[in-house]
């Protein structure tokens, strides 16, 4: 009767520690897939902001097609790598996308008629901030993930993932350089203030009257 009744015990705590490492499981999974969504919602407002900033900038610099072409096809790679869902595939490709995103800047910052054009200043703000949601939302992302991974290592985890179909997720890198929006600069060189007021007064600066010497 004893023997019977450590059985049934013991078969009761293995019962219960299965139960309780298998919702462990399911909850870690479920926050990981929380904060992908958090991810994909980021990443498909960055994408929807891309066209209307391209043909901003285009009404300005028409003749910069390539530029404009490589940063159609960079967003239409991004796309197509979010579609799995897979972060090893959407990762580079979104690195991709930040570097296009670089060139475009680099050539709205020749057009100081830009500066005026509020819908350009509302984009480039708009994309700032997606982006540093889409940071967050990264690192919580990978937060998440290598917690979920580390329980499935774990005994007595890991002799439960397998069978119901627990599987590690990967991470989901970028290049932080490349995710920053640079911020267009339109300031042109200027003169030294002492320089222009000596010129304006028409009495020359202190280098003009060394450079010309002693009249004879």
């Amino acid at each position: 009767m004893v023997v019977v009744i450590v059985i049934v015990v013991v078969v009761v705590v293995i019962l219960g520690g299965g139960v309780l490492a298998f919702n462990g499981l399911v909850r870690r999974r479920n926050r990981t897939q929380e904060a992908w969504s958090e991810i994909d919602v980021e990443l498909k407002r960055r994408h929807d902001l891309i066209p209307n900033l391209v043909e901003t900038v285009k009404g300005y610099a028409a003749h910069e097609q390539g530029t404009f072409e490589a940063v159609t096809a960079a967003r239409a790679g991004a796309i197509s790598a979010g579609a799995t869902g897979d972060p090893a595939k959407i990762a580079p490709a979104e690195n991709m996308l930040s570097q296009s995103l670089r060139s475009l800047f680099a050539v709205a910052e020749n057009y100081p008629q830009l500066r005026a054009v509020e819908s350009f200043l509302q984009l480039q703000e708009q994309l700032t901030a997606t982006e540093d949601k889409l940071e967050y939302a990264r690192r919580y992302y990978n937060t998440s993930a290598r917690d979920f991974n580390i329980s499935l290592q774990t005994f007595p985890r890991n002799l439960i993932a397998g069978p119901f179909g627990f599987h590690a997720v990967g991470f989901f890198q970028t290049d932080e350089a490349e995710r920053a929006v640079p911020e267009v600069s339109f300031a042109s060189p200027s003169v030294p203030p002492a320089t222009r007021t000596a010129t304006a007064s028409g009495v020359p600066s202190p280098t003009d009257a060394e450079s010309a010497g002693p009249r004879q």
